[in-house]
């Protein structure tokens, strides 16, 4: 069976996407619906294909594995949560005759907003498929306020002969039944929804414990959680990538370029540039947990291509299509137990790991991005498998102004000089067709952290751009903390920091830490 693999972290498809026919039509800052641009007035920047590919392949990551090209400030766990964070952030759940009626998402669209739709759907009573059955339920036949949580399978390389419930719930083919099908699309990202299905859960066993009534449950859990969430992709995420305090700032200063009236909408500037900056934070290698991991003692090294054969969407978990017996490596049912993940070697969730449990660090924020995301699975030329290009291309597509425009509509004080974006093998190919002084948003976005911010958080374009989108998703939720709670709401589960929440501390409070090695924090 074919298990060809989808390697595009952070930009599945789903739900809607912007024209350039209809971001053109918009003008201010008006609600314009689920797309709309942050600067309406600045002219698009216009570039040939030709230009695009060279830059696009002097983009490549020369060295992949060289630890200098490691941003050790943010571990590599962070790569995917911004991916689910994007899956959160667009997923569309308008009904296909609302699409079809509105294709342009101005009336009929979900607002985006960090409000965990991909883990919850439409609820126990919408997507009850999500949901385990409910224990008082006197007939067994009801929905309870806890999700689903998937089994795995024992296979013999690892010797790991445990199957516990570490894998997302999947259907007899092996499709994960999830509010976002994309969250299956790479195992790290699988195992990221994985854990925000069990940090509901547990929630909902703290609030059993502490005598909630049963049919209050759900909402309650469903708030903290959601809550906790949020400050965490704020302080924790956005701020990491940033500068810490870029919150509190805009939330008293306010937000000067993503502005509307009531209703958040996507900005292209962001969805189309900014936000691929996870593009280059991406590992070709990582140490997954004690079987794959570069070095002595792993079976093999987690590879990115690995990752993606290992899941229903992009690989070869298959349910019931798989051979009887199982025949490893792939097709497989389920997920094999030997690919739970160590959240140890993803995020800091210990004061120090022990020696034989190295921390992935991700790739710096620059313009390199690796090798294997320069040529993508799948038939067509060369540059249509190059995901750089493509970024590009995009950029132009959607009509994105240059880098220097948007700077200067920003009043950045030091922005990039032609000088500074010019520097190094890709500047190179950037000054040779004038892209140093008129550059795609994308390219300079990662030119400015590489410049600006050393390759360990982005410069002040990029950062603004980041930081004042995901303040507006919260602060345009009605439902979220900031609006309910306002800005001065703290967190409230147990954590590190007191009034802090982190992916961290998240993952302390699940407790699930290393299962196939028996470690918890619980």
């Amino acid at each position: 069976m074919a298990t060809e693999v989808n390697v595009q972290p952070g930009h599945g498809k789903a739900g809607r996407h912007p024209t350039r026919q209809f971001l053109d039509t918009l003008s201010g800052h008006d609600d314009p619906g689920m797309f709309g641009r942050m600067f309406p007035n600045l002219d698009p920047l216009a570039v040939d294909d030709t230009p695009l590919q060279e830059l696009a392949d002097a983009m490549k990551d020369p060295n992949p594995g060289d630890p200098a090209g490691n941003n050790t400030k943010v571990p590599a766990g962070f790569t995917y949560l911004g991916q689910f964070v994007d899956h959160d952030i667009t997923l569309d759940l308008t009904s296909f005759g609302e699409k079809e009626a509105d294709p342009n998402a101005v009336e009929n669209f979900r607002t985006p907003a960090l409000d965990l739709d991909n883990v919850y759907g439409l609820g126990p009573d919408g997507s009850r498929h999500l949901y385990a059955r409910n224990p008082g339920d006197p007939d067994g036949k009801g929905p309870g306020p806890k999700l689903l949580i998937g089994k795995t399978i024992s296979v013999p390389a690892g010797n790991v002969t445990i199957t516990p419930r570490n894998d997302l719930p999947r259907s007899p083919e092996g499709f994960a039944l999830i509010g976002d099908h994309r969250n299956d699309e790479n195992l790290v990202v699988a195992q990221t929804h994985l854990a925000m299905l069990k940090f509901h859960n547990k929630v909902c066993d703290q609030l059993a414990a502490a005598g909630t009534p049963a049919d209050e449950i759900f909402v309650q859990a469903r708030q903290i959680v959601t809550w906790h969430y949020q400050w965490m992709v704020l302080h924790d995420f956005v701020e990491r990538i940033t500068e810490k305090g870029i919150v509190a700032k805009i939330l008293e200063q306010g937000r000067r370029f993503y502005r509307f009236k009531k209703t958040p909408y996507m900005p292209v500037e962001f969805s189309g540039a900014a936000y691929r900056l996870g593009h280059s934070m991406v590992r070709e290698v990582y140490s997954h947990n004690r079987i794959f991991t570069p070095g002595p003692g792993g079976l093999i090294p987690a590879s990115l291509d690995l990752l993606f054969k290992f899941t229903g969407l992009s690989g070869g978990i298959v349910g019931d299509l798989a051979p009887n017996p199982v025949v490893p490596p792939l097709p497989i049912p389920l997920l094999s137990s030997n690919w739970i993940i160590d959240w140890r070697r993803y995020f800091e969730v210990l004061a120090t790991n022990p020696a034989d449990v190295r921390l992935n660090p991700s790739r710096k924020l620059d313009p390199f991005v690796v090798p294997q995301l320069h040529t993508l699975p799948g038939g067509g030329p060369a540059a249509t498998r190059s995901l750089p290009f493509r970024n590009l291309k995009r950029g132009v597509l959607l009509g994105l102004p240059s880098g220097q425009d948007v700077a200067k509509a920003m009043r950045i004080k030091n922005p990039l000089t032609s000088a500074e974006i010019a520097k190094g093998t890709d500047g190179a190919v950037a000054k040779k067709h004038g892209l140093h002084e008129h550059t795609p948003l994308w390219y300079y976005i990662l030119k400015e952290a590489e410049q600006r911010g050393g390759g360990e958080k982005l410069g002040p374009v990029g950062a603004t751009i980041i930081s004042e989108v995901f303040v507006g998703l919260v602060h345009g939720d009605h439902q979220s903390y900031l609006w309910l709670k306002g800005k001065n709401w703290k967190p409230t589960l147990p954590s590190k920091t007191p009034g802090d929440f982190t992916m961290a501390d998240l993952l302390r409070f699940v407790g699930d830490v290393s299962p196939i090695d028996g470690i918890s924090t619980v």
